[in-house]
């Protein structure tokens, strides 16, 4: 049973979703600060949900749906991030957001699924690492001075 209420952030989305979004995402994310317009452009092509604790934020999740495969034969791949804010981590908020995005991203098709962590942030690789994700790759984008990882479920 679930004590976190969710919300689809795109579409008619509330403002009030929009906003707390992009505060998760800029508090876990400092590196990469958004506007409203870049998370309702988000919104457009992933799929972004908000969850709350009765009226509490607790954290956002994003998945990226299965793009063209690079080859025909590969097979979709989709990207699925929960983030939880510092106050509430550690209360399985993280493995309820994780598991509503894979069910999200399995239902669009993906056979493979990856996440992505700012290496910054040694909390989330230790969830991902604990939910049977394994790094696949350390990269800075350009002007990055903290480098991301891509991980891919193992199982």
């Amino acid at each position: 049973m679930t004590l976190l209420r969710f919300e689809h952030v795109g579409g008619e989305a509330s403002l009030r979703s929009l906003q707390d979004w992009r505060h998760v995402h800029n508090t876990i994310i400092p590196a990469h600060v958004l506007s409203l317009d870049d998370v309702r452009e988000r919104a457009g092509r992933n799929h972004l949900e908000v969850a709350y604790l009765d009226d509490v934020l607790v954290g956002c999740s994003t998945v990226r749906p299965p793009a063209d495969a690079p080859a025909p034969d590969a097979p979709a791949t989709a990207t699925v991030i929960a983030r939880v804010l510092a106050a509430h981590r550690g209360r399985g908020f993280g493995g309820e957001m994780y598991e509503r995005g894979l069910k999200h991203a399995r239902a669009l098709g993906a056979q493979v699924i990856e996440t992505v962590v700012l290496s910054s942030n040694p909390d989330g690789l230790r969830f991902a690492l604990k939910h049977g994700f394994a790094e696949t790759e350390r990269y800075l984008l350009p002007g990055d001075t903290v480098p991301w990882i891509d991980l891919r479920l193992s199982a």
